[in-house]
């Protein structure tokens, strides 16, 4: 099948499949004579895999070891055991992270009630004083897109 074909099955996009071709996740396929990608259903199944582990927020890193583990089959799954054990310390951690932020933005928006101009607004107000005892950190930022409705 053809790349465009690849991406339409497995609801991934062109530019991701050849992203990951680039990043040795998924192996160079065949081409055709007219120079045009082939795949089998190996890099279906395969991309499958990586997709899977793409929606556990894994890291291009941690599929790759993972990967290792999935191709060499009489190994054993120490290792696949050792990496889903960190990754579930990193989402420990994402957790709490995520519980501080939450408390931190509960308590900003207890400053305001509501029905006063800007210039009283306990938030702006509040965000408007320099940190305390801290400097920006944006690692302990949790990735995403926000917005407003």
């Amino acid at each position: 099948m053809k790349i465009g074909e690849l991406a339409r099955r497995s609801g991934c996009k062109v530019e991701t499949l050849r992203f990951y071709e680039r990043e040795g996740l998924l192996p160079e396929p065949a081409r055709s004579e007219g120079n045009y990608r082939l795949y089998s259903q190996a890099h279906a199944e395969r991309l499958g895999f990586i997709r899977h582990c793409r929606a556990l927020d894994m890291t291009l890193d941690e599929i790759r070891a993972l990967l290792a583990c999935h191709d060499d089959p009489s190994q054993p799954c120490d290792q696949a055991d050792g990496l889903i054990d960190a990754h579930l310390g990193h989402v420990a951690e994402r957790i709490a992270q995520l519980e501080r932020l939450k408390t931190e933005l509960e308590s900003l928006r207890e400053r305001c009630g509501g029905h006063r101009t800007a210039a009283e607004c306990g938030i702006l107000n509040e965000l408007s004083q320099p940190l305390e005892g801290a400097s920006s950190n944006t690692e302990a930022h949790v990735p995403g897109t926000h917005s407003l409705r």
